[in-house]
């Protein structure tokens, strides 16, 4: 697939509400990986693969790995934007790196790698052909 990388950043709005957050009313550190969660589903759903729908086939998307860092808090009532930008793309998995701003403070940053398995047995397979195709319409050089 020739496609440049890394892809253009997608963003997706979000606040902070008082079930995001600790005691202390800031932001619970496991809170940011939904966060995330959110914005790579919604950059999906931007391009036009909305994979909860695709229900027949064989495939789901997890996350191998997460690797991310947080520098300040976020608090209650907080406007944040949430980045998603495909770092690399393999045969069978994508790497995000993604942030976490309010304004133009970076709050979290992380690079989350997704494998794409077979829903059946968790076995990888191919990224669905659907969505090879929807990255390629809209960023590749074919």
């Amino acid at each position: 697939m020739a496609m440049t990388m890394p892809l253009p950043e997608y963003t997706f709005p979000a606040r902070v509400y008082i079930e995001d957050t600790d005691g202390g009313g800031i932001v619970y550190y496991v809170n940011y990986l939904k966060f995330m969660e959110r914005a790579r589903t919604e950059f999906l759903r931007h391009l036009g693969f909305e994979h909860y729908l695709n229900a027949e086939e064989d495939f789901m998307f997890v996350v191998r790995g997460a690797n991310v860092r947080y520098f300040q808090p976020a608090r209650m009532d907080d406007a944040l934007t949430i980045s998603a930008q495909i770092q690399s793309l393999g045969r069978a998995s994508l790497v995000f790196k993604q942030e976490v701003r309010r304004g133009d403070t970076v709050l979290c940053s992380g690079d989350i790698d997704i494998a794409c398995v077979k829903r059946s047995d968790f076995k990888p397979r191919a990224l669905p052909e659907q969505l090879v195709n929807l990255l390629k319409t809209r960023y590749g050089k074919s």
